[in-house]
């Protein structure tokens, strides 16, 4: 009776063991992302255009080892750098948050040139009338043009070291001290022996760093570089020129810049969801179902340190759309747990032993819960396929809660079942019943229903329609969006007028929580002009920066196929699942109904005011995820009383198997409801257009099931 439950104890026992000593302690296990602890995500593109054809070939990999020399010189805790493509860059700095010192210190060409300067007068107003002598080019010191010889005297590939040094003659001013090898020696000294008296430009990336008099040769081989150097700036050139020059300029192709602040926001508003959320759940399932309300505690309790256990086994990064998945996976394990509870207790209604009911319930559900997780997993994998980084991480999370859930639920509850029957002191269960198993005549009002469905998403998609391009976020339609903090605040008209001054004046500008948090977005980048301009507008106000997003037209491209090509490959998985594991009206009925559903999310999102993002995206394929699990229960129990009630009419059979899983449907729908309201109230501004979308979801998904899918199914049972 209760056959390899030692082995079973013990595998419990093993995999709990293990995810514990994985994931403790949490914070050195766990690696927060850049939305969690503040840094910077960087895609750059090297610009091989100017580089000759059988140049190109290793110049993404040669620029891969010039940028992680100078990330690891500036001393950034953990960073990562990856080649993407044949000539893109990713590079993730945690705890960064000084943007525009990071970018000029990654992005810096730094071809460094010793060129010699023309004392001939009349050559430099030939130049300054528009004629450049050949073999000249004029440039700028400052304010003060200089002709230069156009060819190089001597590069920065003879450059064997360069630190940051005091010229303690003048007020222990920084300067960047070069030292050149060998050879490069002998050829300075050459060239200084026979300019003495002129000066000797020093260009970097094509611009006048200083221009001294040579006054003698110089045979040591040393040289320094002076300016208005600070002593960042000075120590930032002297890892730039130690570090190499990049074979070719970089071009930021994509940015997202998180401040501290929000990644502190982050952690607490995600921490406080998850407990609240996690508790309310726990509190339901212990009240409603009494002992196996508590087994089904217990087992929540253990998947989530197998997640933990899950995430710090593979290293992965755990990212605030992670903790949504999180938070998503605790309210969706309670989907088996009481998928096998309602079945149990009709079980026991039929007039089944405990252990007969036990047994039956588990055997009779076992491929309901597989068939809904597997197509939630179609979901996850087509995520961490197309998602890139905070959408990744959800994946992951989600794909590993899934299975986790099915352990625990499928496992581990068993295990405690059998446990205390063994022991002999569990002899009858009670558990509340607050919805009884209806006698509602779905199919009857199908129509009404369809007519329902028709207008509101109509609706919904003649408001995106007239909306346009005000429905598509910055990662899909490009362009920048950076999010300020003002203390005191600062009326938003104010603002408007100032950044018209700079000419964006038709920038959009949203408050965001309150009055302080305000949203600015503009075509295209121009975060350093917009926040120098209210720096020198009100010098009286603290301004933070919380955030920086800017995504280029090719990224914007690629995001925006890539958010189609995930729906499309996701509801075509499901339906191709679907239709393997039943027949293809029932895969057909269930597209529909997820068709539904995503359109649904999307009308609201728009008539919300939201933005249709990436994240956005994610929660519209969970939304499609979660729906399908509430279909093929529906579906399976069709399956099976097609099976036991051969004589019943196909329309009848449909209306009592859906009434026979109402209870499960609305109680699973309630507990993933309180997680995702927790989420929506109490997640953060960051997670919030994600947990609106799958409020509006769960919604849609709870009646398209019922409302749509189901009668679908009569209707074409020709």
């Amino acid at each position: 009776m209760y056959r390899n439950l030692k082995w079973r104890v013990l595998l419990v026992i093993a995999v709990v063991g293990f995810s514990v000593w994985q994931a403790w302690p949490l914070n050195e296990k766990i690696q927060l992302g850049l939305d969690l602890q503040g840094g910077m995500h960087l895609v750059l593109r090297v610009d091989t255009t100017d580089i000759p054809e059988k140049g190109r070939a290793d110049a993404a990999e040669r620029a891969l080892e010039v940028i992680r020399n100078r990330i690891d010189e500036f001393g950034v805790k953990e960073p990562s750098i990856q080649q993407q493509g044949e000539d893109r860059i990713l590079i993730q700095l945690p705890g960064v948050t000084d943007r525009q010192r990071a970018l000029e210190l990654i992005g810096q060409t730094a071809h460094l040139e010793f060129k010699v300067v023309s004392n001939d007068s009349a050559l430099l107003q030939q130049a300054l009338a528009g004629t450049i002598p050949e073999g000249y080019e004029l440039l700028y010191d400052e304010k003060i043009p200089l002709l230069l010889q156009k060819e190089a005297a001597l590069t920065g590939e003879k450059l064997v070291d360069a630190r940051l040094a005091f010229d303690s003659s003048r007020f222990n001013e920084p300067y960047v001290g070069i030292e050149i090898d060998g050879e490069g020696a002998k050829l300075f000294a050459a060239v200084t022996a026979a300019n003495v008296g002129r000066r000797l430009a020093i260009v970097l990336d094509g611009k006048i760093r200083s221009a001294p008099v040579i006054n003698e040769p110089i045979p040591s081989g040393n040289a320094q570089i002076t300016g208005n150097f600070t002593v960042e700036t000075a120590s930032d050139l002297s890892i730039v020129l130690r570090s190499g020059a990049l074979p070719a300029p970089l071009v930021v192709e994509e940015e997202r810049t998180v401040g501290p602040a929000l990644g502190s926001d982050s952690i607490q508003h995600g921490i406080q969801a998850t407990l609240i959320g996690g508790v309310l759940v726990v509190i339901f399932m212990a009240v409603y179902y009494l002992f196996c309300g508590l087994l089904a505690d217990i087992a929540l309790l253990l998947n989530l340190v197998v997640i933990l256990g899950a995430l710090a086994a593979f290293g992965a990064t755990l990212t605030l759309p992670g903790i949504a998945g999180i938070i998503l996976t605790i309210g969706m394990a309670v989907d088996a747990n009481v998928l096998i509870y309602e079945r149990i207790r009709e079980e026991l209604k039929l007039g089944r032993s405990l252990q007969g009911a036990v047994d039956n319930g588990y055997k009779r559900v076992f491929w309901a819960i597989f068939d809904s997780n597997v197509t939630t997993l179609v979901s996850a994998l087509i995520l961490f396929w197309l998602g890139t980084g905070p959408v990744r991480g959800f994946a992951i999370t989600l794909t590993i809660g899934l299975f986790s859930s099915m352990f625990t639920a499928l496992v581990v509850t068993r295990v405690l079942f059998d446990l205390a029957l063994s022991s002999g002191n569990l002899t009858r269960l009670t558990m509340l019943q607050l919805i009884s198993e209806p006698k509602i005549d779905y199919i009857r009002l199908r129509k009404v229903f369809y007519g329902v469905s028709l207008a509101v998403v109509a609706a919904g998609m003649v408001f995106f329609v007239a909306r346009g391009e005000k429905n598509l976020s910055v990662e899909f339609s490009g362009g920048a969006v950076q999010e300020f903090y003002f203390e005191p605040v600062v009326p938003v008209d104010q603002i408007r007028n100032t950044l018209a001054e700079i000419g964006l004046g038709n920038a959009t500008i949203q408050q965001v929580g309150d009055d302080q948090h305000l949203l600015i977005r503009t075509a295209k980048g121009s975060f350093e002009k917009i926040h120098d301009k209210l720096l020198k507008a009100f010098p009286d106000r603290k301004i933070d920066v919380l955030m920086v997003e800017n995504i280029g037209p090719v990224v914007s491209n690629e995001l925006k196929r890539n958010a189609l090509l995930a729906l499309m490959l996701s509801l075509f998985g499901i339906c191709a699942y679907v239709g393997f594991r039943f027949e293809w009206r029932f895969a057909i009925a269930a597209i529909i109904a997820l068709l539904h559903d995503v359109l649904v999310t999307i009308g609201a999102v728009s008539f919300s005011g939201r933005e249709v993002s990436v994240t956005v995206i994610a929660a519209v394929l969970t939304v499609a995820g979660y729906s399908i699990n509430d279909t093929i229960v529906i579906f399976d129990r069709i399956r099976e009383n097609m099976r036991l009630l051969k004589k019943l009419s196909f329309k009848d059979l449909v209306n009592l198997s859906v009434n026979q899983t109402m209870s499960r449907t609305l109680l699973t729908s309630l507990t993933v409801f309180l997680v995702v309201l927790t989420l929506y109230f109490l997640g953060g501004e960051v997670i919030n257009d994600f947990a609106f979308a799958m409020v509006i979801g769960l919604i849609s998904g709870s009646y398209s099931t019922i409302f749509v899918a189901s009668p679908l199914l009569v209707g074409w049972k020709k």
